[in-house]
C-alpha cells in the first residue's frame, strides 16, 4: 500500500474547508495506526478502528497536535510541512498514520510507514520529508 489522499480532502480543499497557513490556520492532529487496510480514497475522517491502544502504552487516542510549518512555492509547485513529531516515552507499533483536521476530524492523509515501527519506553518519531516542492508531504502542482 502507499499514502493515501483521500478524494474528500480534495474537494474539502478546493472548497476552502482547510487552512494550512502556519499562522492563524486549523489545527492538525496525526494519529497512529495498528492497520491501514481500512483506508481508502473514500475515507473521510478521523477513526479510532485499528487506533494504536492508549492502554499501557502512553499513547494518547486522537494522536499528537501538528506543528504546521505553512505553506511555500517553489518551481511552480506549492506545498505544505509539518515539523516532526515525536510521540514522547512511548510502548507501541504502526504501520501508519492518519493526518486529520483536529477541530472536525476531516482527513487529510494517510501514511503508509512500509511496514511495522516500534518504540519500546522510548520515543516514536514522525520524520517528515524535506519541504521542497519534489518532496513536502502535500504538494499541489502542474500534472
Amino acid at each position: 500500500m502507499a499514502n493515501i489522499v483521500p478524494d474528500s480532502f480534495k474537494t474539502d480543499l478546493l472548497g476552502g474547508v482547510f487552512d494550512f497557513d502556519s499562522s492563524g490556520g486549523s489545527t492538525f492532529k496525526l494519529a497512529l495506526y495498528t492497520s491501514i487496510g481500512g483506508f481508502s480514497t473514500s475515507s473521510t475522517a478521523y477513526t479510532t478502528t485499528n487506533e494504536v491502544s492508549s492502554s499501557g502504552t502512553s499513547y494518547t487516542a486522537g494522536g499528537n497536535t501538528l506543528t504546521n510549518n505553512g505553506v511555500a512555492v517553489s518551481s511552480n509547485i506549492a506545498f505544505v510541512d509539518f515539523a516532526d513529531l515525536t510521540f514522547s516515552s512511548v510502548t507501541l507499533s504502526a504501520v501508519g498514520a492518519l493526518i486529520y483536521k483536529g477541530t472536525s476530524n476531516e482527513a487529510v492523509l494517510v501514511l503508509d510507514f512500509g511496514g511495522t515501527k516500534t518504540a519500546t519506553k522510548g520515543d516514536f518519531v514522525i520524520q517528515f520529508p524535506t519541504a521542497n516542492s519534489s518532496s513536502a508531504i502535500i504538494r499541489l502542482g502542474d500534472a
